[in-house]
């Protein structure tokens, strides 16, 4: 009697994902979450991804998102602004879609998306998710706000903490300051550093840096330093020309790139023609198209108040471009200190330009860094590690909950 073959076992399911984010703006967080969304597919999940809209004078980063395939559904009443009306509908609309959609994981990223999501989360009732996580990106307690709203801002996330099955810091800094500041035990971060297409983002093909800066009027012998970000105050863009301006005052012939738009760029090119330097400055607002600028960068800088982990020097080092920037939030973790870069207390814009000039003094000691940061950030932030790291974490939250069964083994 021949024996019949085993039935094959029956497909599983994706695990479904909600994932939320105030919106797709400039910066880290939205490539973070395209990343994920697409990486995530072949892990054996499902991503559905919110986004809310942007803020006046933001430019979107949605075209990363689209190029991936990642189904994007808006939210109107999400953005990063507080509006107690548009804040209680947004909630009030997502805990509906999460009852549509019924994902076992709703991840958050960014404070407004982690808020209203959280909160979302506990409306939704019996169909809340299994597991809830926010990623902190950095944080809103330090740098944004005054004293009284920051501390009602601690109190409100030391409440979500408690609704939320497990917290990720894009770096230990990060975890160390939320800790520090009573929003909960280590015990519940997790730290995963941001995962980037880097050589997407910015790879030089030969002769671009010289075909660059042609184009921007720059001639080899100039130091071109840029600076690239959203011109708002946490990114203290005053101390960008203060530091460019101490920097052209030691006699370096340096011009001043910056990439990016925001409230404060009027601002900015007002305060640049007070300090002089504004014959010596290109205004370029945002631009989809990176690698080119960092190919023609002899250096970057980054003099923010606060930044969780900024992709703009991550991207820098990537692209072989050394970088002064303040010792603030998780700048530490991606910057070593000597070896690619220069880092400054906050404020301090003499050690800015005095750093800049090191740099633009001594031109192997430029290429020395630029190496030493392209060789080390590559691996470190490579997309693959970041989707095995948050599949890894998704897998365990899921057994703690008894669903350990819904993925395909390792």
């Amino acid at each position: 009697m021949t024996e019949r073959a085993p039935a094959p076992a029956p497909a599983l399911e994706p695990v479904r994902v909600m994932r939320v984010i105030a919106r797709l703006n400039m910066g880290g967080p939205a490539l973070h979450v395209s990343y994920l969304a697409a990486g995530l597919i072949e892990k054996g999940y499902e991503t559905t991804l919110v986004s809310g809209t942007l803020a006046r004078g933001e430019s979107s980063m949605a075209f990363v998102a689209d190029g991936l395939g990642v189904r994007v559904l808006p939210l109107a009443e999400l953005g990063r602004e507080i509006s107690p009306i548009r804040d209680i509908i947004a909630a009030t609309k997502l805990a509906r879609l999460i009852r549509q959609e019924r994902p076992q994981i709703l991840h958050t990223h960014t404070a407004k998306a982690g808020t209203i999501g959280r909160l979302a989360a506990l409306l939704a009732g019996p169909a809340r998710p299994a597991v809830v996580v926010h990623t902190f990106h950095g944080h809103v307690l330090r740098g944004y706000f005054d004293p009284v709203r920051t501390a009602a801002f601690r109190l409100l996330e030391k409440g979500l903490a408690r609704v939320s099955t497990a917290l990720i810091a894009v770096s230990p800094e990060v975890r160390d300051d939320l800790v520090r500041m009573g929003v909960a035990p280590a015990s519940k971060f997790v730290v995963i550093r941001l995962g980037i297409e880097l050589e997407q983002r910015v790879h030089a093909q030969p002769g671009l840096r010289e075909e660059s800066r042609r184009q921007l009027g720059v001639t080899p012998d100039r130091f071109l330093v840029g600076w690239v970000g959203r011109m708002t105050g946490v990114k203290r863009v005053d101390d960008v020309l203060l530091g460019f301006a101490r920097l052209r005052e030691q006699g370096i012939d340096a011009v001043l790139c910056l990439i990016g738009d925001g409230p404060d760029r009027e601002g900015m090119e007002l305060r640049a023609h007070e300090l002089g330097v504004i014959r010596h400055c290109l205004f370029l607002g945002y631009q989809e198209e990176v690698a080119p600028y960092y190919a023609a960068f002899d250096a970057v800088m980054l003099p923010s108040a606060n930044e969780g982990t900024p992709v703009s020097v991550i991207e820098s080092l990537a692209a072989g471009c050394p970088v002064v920037a303040t010792r603030v939030g998780g700048v530490p973790d991606v910057v070593n200190e000597n070896e690619d870069g220069f880092l400054v207390e906050m404020g301090d814009v003499q050690a800015l330009g005095d750093r800049l000039a090191d740099l633009a003094r001594d031109p192997e000691l430029c290429r020395r860094m630029g190496e030493a940061g392209r060789s080390r950030i590559l691996e470190r932030y490579a997309v693959d590690r970041l989707i095995g790291d948050v599949d890894e974490l998704y897998r365990t939250l899921l057994e703690t909950r008894g669903l350990g069964t819904l993925l395909p083994p390792r």
